[in-house]
């Protein structure tokens, strides 16, 4: 028997990053651990490591290219497959144009070192502007605002949490996400470490969450009035003379634009409508201008709403008025060893809004349009009607807003090309499935999360396990639908290559950054704390940060409109659901790990007992819970950690808990919140899905027939 070996890599499946050691015999993986040397992640890991392990070895991953044959499947060729994929999308663009071939990204490829290189050739290759992401499922907002005030959407400033002596935190849960766009593993101990040092960590959540629970102070809101919230706080730091531009003073544009529109917004105007009392708010702002140190942050729950883009705008606008930007303890940028920006010249022009999509009217950004849009533009017919798809890790009939149209609108398409692992709930649309490796066989370095990191680290993962002769890495995938799209041969050029002269030529080239550095040192390379750099991180033509821009204040109108709900809405759904993320849940593809998924349904609707007792309903009841696109049937679990009048639904769910995805592909997927989340309901601004704050009404199922409760 050969002898039990270490290896040490960076857990890829979120954005935290962690080190582990996995402990393996041959081609069996003996245990998954934390990394104790890792710098960033410092010994933790969260439960969805294992899930590396169970992706490995799971019997129903796909590991040869599939074909659909009648209403199965066959194996195929890698030569065949890109030869009927190349002249399929080639027959369907020379019919209908470039941009009738449109393509959609999962959540994966953000966490993929291979495609992170190589996607933009491949996107260069098809030649279609019809693309679409789950970045706009999740994140837009954050880039919009970035490109708009420091002139590039990579220019993503993080919270110095290390260092911080307030941290308020709105809509989001780093205690359960590890800091999504705030890369940082062991949150809890991070929130902790603020405490003992007199700190103060607040949050502000429609829901009582789990970073909440350890928090100093939680403050319940009503969801999608964070926007008016924050106002009311720039409108106390202005009125009470907290303005504190520090160093950056002479580099600001827009104080006065600030200054005019947050005259409208007091404490006392938006107390009812976001449901915390004026005298908190003004408590809170002030006490947030006199810390020593003080970072706003806010995530899926400010993002993924109606007034996404505004939240974000003024959340940085919190921190730049306070003097908590660009400084230790407040919101800093990180400067990876693979920077981003590094391509980005100061003053480029934005793509925002270069075009729109075809039927919705939606801003074109960043390269791609708004997934909330990807239906509209296939059921749609006329000139730049999308024919064909290509889905590369990712499952959006789940993950995307009306998922259940999604999936009808799939069915019609002349050809579909889904890159992928598993037979899942939108590859089973597909006519040809490519699978890559994945997990343990793949080399790992974080190109984007490194760029949202609460400190500066290096890290390169060497594959653990040799792919076997009939498999293909995703980069070599790209490569060969490239080759097969353009007709040229491959370059020879390897993701390993491109990473290696970025290296040397960044920021640390005088520390001798590359990756062999990187292969000499496995558990990773501190690179320090995050610095004031905000001089090399600009990218506006000026060299100033546009404190207002126009896009934002031409949105002001629609958030004070919003101090009133709208009163039909409400009589016809007069709950507000919002989603909540699992520990041991990935967004919609770990759902085949069954350590993770094993134990209690988590798939429950939570519900205040106010609520519940004014329904007549008891925890463990079916309900049924109806929006203006769908309806599903969910237990009941009464919770009075939730705001009176809302409700939650986890997020990314969707296939039945104790069934995988394979065994689940051909059947109806099980409770998906997107079967409830609206297509039509977007942050007009940026164009992101509005999930959180989705108006539903609540049905009692009571034996054979339902009866409206509410």
């Amino acid at each position: 028997m050969s002898e039990i070996k270490t290896h040490y890599r960076t857990c890829n499946i979120c954005e935290a990053m962690c080190g582990i050691e996995v402990k393996y015999q041959g081609e069996e993986v003996i245990s998954i651990k934390p990394d104790k040397e890792d710098p960033f992640s410092r010994g933790h890991i969260c439960p969805k490591a294992v899930a590396l392990q169970d992706f490995y070895q799971d019997p129903e991953r796909l590991k040869k290219p599939l074909r659909k044959k009648g209403e199965g499947w066959e194996e195929i060729s890698w030569v065949e497959a890109f030869d009927e994929i190349g002249a399929k999308m080639r027959q369907v663009q020379t019919q209908y144009g470039s941009d009738s071939v449109g393509i959609y990204l999962g959540n994966p490829n953000a966490h993929n070192f291979g495609n992170a290189i190589f996607l933009p050739q491949f996107f260069k290759a098809l030649g279609s502007k019809s693309r679409f992401s789950s970045a706009s499922a999740d994140q837009l907002p954050h880039h919009v605002a970035a490109n708009y005030m420091f002139g590039a959407g990579m220019a993503i400033s993080v919270p110095d949490i290390n260092r911080t002596d307030f941290m308020l935190i709105i809509g989001g849960n780093p205690v359960v996400s590890n800091g999504s766009m705030m890369s940082g593993a062991g949150m809890p101990g991070r929130i902790k470490d603020i405490q003992k040092r007199g700190g103060r960590v607040v949050v502000v959540d429609p829901r009582r969450t789990e970073t909440a629970k350890i928090a100093s102070d939680h403050y319940f809101i009503r969801p999608e009035k964070d926007a008016l919230f924050l106002m009311a706080m720039i409108h106390t730091v202005i009125k009470e003379g907290q303005i504190k531009l520090g160093h950056l003073a002479e580099m600001i544009d827009g104080v006065e634009a600030v200054v005019s529109v947050a005259e409208h917004f007091s404490p006392e105007t938006v107390s009812e409508a976001v449901g915390i009392m004026a005298s908190d708010i003004r408590q809170l702002a002030l006490d947030f201008a006199n810390a020593p140190s003080a970072v706003c942050y806010g995530r899926m729950g400010v993002s993924t709403q109606s007034f996404g883009g505004l939240c974000q705008w003024l959340m940085l606008v919190l921190n730049i008025l306070t003097g908590n930007f660009d400084r230790e303890g407040g919101a800093m940028f990180p400067q990876p060893a693979f920077d981003l920006l590094r391509t980005v010249q100061p003053g480029k022009p934005s793509s925002y809004g270069r075009f729109e999509s075809r039927v919705s009217d939606l801003p074109f950004f960043n390269g791609e349009f708004p997934i909330a849009t990807l239906a509209d533009e296939i059921e749609t017919e006329g000139e730049g009607q999308i024919r064909a798809m290509f889905t590369i890790a990712g499952n959006p009939v789940l993950s995307a807003p009306n998922g259940d149209r999604l999936d009808k609108a799939f069915e019609q398409l002349d050809f579909m090309v889904s890159v992928d692992i598993y037979l899942n709930e939108t590859t089973k649309h597909a006519d040809i499935i490519l699978p890559a490796t994945t997990g343990l066989e793949v080399a790992h370095y974080d190109v984007f999360f490194n760029s949202f990191a609460v400190s500066n680290t290096a890290k390169y993962s060497s594959p653990l396990f040799e792919k076997k002769e009939y498999q293909k890495h995703d980069w070599e995938i790209l490569k060969g639908l490239i080759s097969a799209l353009t007709g040229k041969p491959d370059n020879g050029i390897t993701p390993q290559s491109i990473l290696d002269d970025t290296l040397r030529s960044g920021h640390y080239k005088k520390q001798g950054m590359s990756l062999q550095r990187l292969l000499d040192n496995p558990h990773g390379v501190d690179l320090g704390p995050l610095q004031p750099c905000i001089s090399e991180r600009l990218r506006t033509g000026d060299g100033r940060i546009q404190l207002a821009p126009d896009i934002y204040l031409q949105d002001i109108p629609r958030l004070q409109a919003a101090i009133n709900d709208d009163a039909e809405i409400k009589k016809q759904f007069p709950f507000d659901m919002i989603s909540r993320r699992l520990v041991r849940n990935h967004n919609t593809w770990t759902h085949n790990s069954y350590r993770l998924i094993k134990g209690k349904n988590p798939v429950t609707l939570q519900l205040h007992s106010s609520d519940a007792k004014a329904l007549g309903v008891e925890a463990g009841q079916t309900v049924i819970v109806r929006s203006a696109t769908g309806q599903v049937d969910i237990e009941v679990e009464i919770n009075d950690d939730i705001f009176p009048g809302v409700v939650s639904i986890p997020q990314g769910w969707g296939h039945n808990h104790k069934k995988t995805a394979m065994s689940v592909a051909a059947k109806q997927p099980g409770i998906s919140i997107n079967s409830l989340t609206d297509d039509r309901r977007v942050d007009p601004l940026t164009g992101n899905a509005a999930f959180n704050g989705t108006p539903v009404a609540i049905e009692v199922v009571e034996a054979e027939m339902t009866t409206l409760a509410i």
